[in-house]
C-alpha cells in the first residue's frame, strides 16, 4: 500500500477543451469517479487502469471547481442557522403517527 503522500491526485485541462484528466492513486477519489463514472457514463469515463492501483478518468471541466474557503463567522452562521431550522434530527426508520 502507498503512503499517504504517494496517494496523490493530478487533474489537468487546457482552455481550449471542455474536458479534464484525473489521475489518481487516492482509493476514496477512486471510489467517488467509478461511482460517477457508472451514473454518468456519458460523461465520466475511466480512460486507463494503470495496474499500479492508478486509474485516469476523464471528466467536463465544469466538475473541476476551486472555492473560497469558509470563515469562521460563516461556519458559524451556518451553525446558528441549522440548531433555528432543524432543532430536531428526523426520526429515521420509526412510522409517523
Amino acid at each position: 500500500m502507498r503512503s499517504a503522500v504517494e496517494r496523490e491526485t493530478i487533474i489537468l485541462y487546457n482552455q481550449s477543451e471542455g474536458e479534464a484528466s484525473v489521475y489518481s492513486f487516492d482509493p476514496k477519489m477512486i471510489r467517488k469517479l467509478e461511482k460517477l463514472a457508472s451514473k454518468y457514463p456519458d460523461e465520466i469515463r475511466l480512460e486507463k487502469e494503470h495496474g499500479d492501483g492508478a486509474y485516469t478518468y476523464t471528466v467536463p471541466k465544469d466538475c473541476v471547481l476551486i472555492r473560497e474557503p469558509y470563515s469562521k463567522e460563516r461556519r458559524e452562521a451556518a451553525r446558528q442557522r441549522a440548531i433555528q431550522n432543524c432543532s430536531k434530527p428526523p426520526v429515521r426508520g420509526a412510522k409517523a403517527e
